[in-house]
């Protein structure tokens, strides 16, 4: 298992857009994505999951990352955030 956090950046937070880019992503990978605010979680390859978390500017999230390559996983999301969160 892998984690790492990510303090979001965007001025919107994960609003629709980025939550379907990282749905996609989530569903491409062979890992487990979880992505956690809060006490509040959400499997990464669900749209609505994910903006239910209501993750705005600011705000620290934990990802976890298990099975398949997790190495590889988490590093392509480390990206993807960085590159749009």
């Amino acid at each position: 298992m892998k984690t790492f956090d990510y303090l979001i950046t965007d001025e919107l937070g994960i609003h629709a857009r980025p939550a379907g880019l990282l749905c996609k992503l989530a569903k491409s990978l062979d890992s487990k994505i979880t992505i956690e605010k809060g006490e509040k979680n959400a499997d990464a390859s669900r749209v609505i999951a994910l903006m239910g978390l209501g993750v705005k500017n600011g705000d620290k999230i934990h990802i976890t990352v298990e099975d398949g390559n997790e190495e590889n996983s988490a590093k392509i999301l480390e990206d993807f955030f960085k590159e749009n969160l």
